[in-house]
This record gives structure tokens, C-alpha cells and sequence, in this order.
């Protein structure tokens, strides 16, 4: 599940998964949604693989690492395949297509507010907030 937070100054989402790789999946597609990407119809692929001490800086490195390839790629991601996810690495192979033009400009991911949980119920969220 994802929502949108609005603020005045930058944009917040809200984003919730049923595991981690679930999280890790909904931020990604929250992030390049923001992009408001027009997309082309050739379909593309990028691995992405980044280390972190803790689960929230990996959560905030990958979508940056994401959002960096989209940049220079001309690429909209809208999943993610992990063939291995821990709560300090991922490598995961990017799926999407080629973008023609992107609506917005975000330019990064930020570590402000940024805590990934994990609740009783086995719920993981955070709230991530961009800066544009």
C-alpha cells in the first residue's frame, strides 16, 4: 500500500508491505511513480546490488540507486526481482520500460524520517521523503 503525504516542501509516502521484499517493491514503484514517467513500450532490465549498515539505509540507498539508474537510463522501473534481500543487502534485478520523458523532477531519496519497522503482526513500513 502506498500514500501520498503532502507537505508544502517535499513529498512523503507512506509505504507498507506484508515482507520485506514486499516493502522494498511498493517504495520502488511509489518513487518512480513521482516521476510521473511517460513510458516508452520497449521493456529494459537493470541489476542493482547495495550494501547498508541497517535495514532503513538500505531501504533509502536502493531507491536512490533506482531513481539514479532512471535518471541516467532513461529507464521506469515498476518491479523489482530479489534474488537476495537481507536486512542489510540487496541485489535485485530492476523491470520496466524505456522512458520517453519523466513529468517530475526527484531528485532524491532522503534519510529524514526514514525508519523501516516491523510491527507485531509482522507488517514492515516506513515513511520515505523526497527531495524534488
Amino acid at each position: 500500500m502506498i500514500e501520498i503525504i503532502e507537505h508544502t516542501a517535499d513529498i512523503r509516502l507512506r509505504v507498507s508491505g506484508k515482507s520485506l521484499q514486499e516493502l522494498f517493491t511498493e517504495a520502488l514503484r511509489g518513487t518512480i511513480g513521482l516521476l510521473q514517467p511517460q513510458k516508452g513500450a520497449r521493456r529494459v532490465q537493470r541489476v542493482v546490488k547495495v550494501e547498508a549498515p541497517d535495514t532503513t539505509i538500505l531501504l533509502v540507498d536502493f531507491l536512490n540507486e533506482a531513481l539514479s539508474n532512471a535518471h541516467a537510463n532513461r529507464e521506469a522501473y515498476d518491479d523489482a526481482v530479489f534474488s537476495s534481500l537481507t536486512e542489510t543487502s540487496a541485489i535485485a534485478q530492476l523491470t520496466g520500460n524505456d522512458a520517453l520523458a519523466f513529468g517530475e523532477d526527484v531528485k532524491a531519496v532522503t534519510y529524514h524520517e526514514a525508519e523501516v519497522r516491523r510491527d507485531p503482526n509482522g507488517q514492515w513500513s516506513t515513511v520515505l521523503v523526497y527531495d524534488l
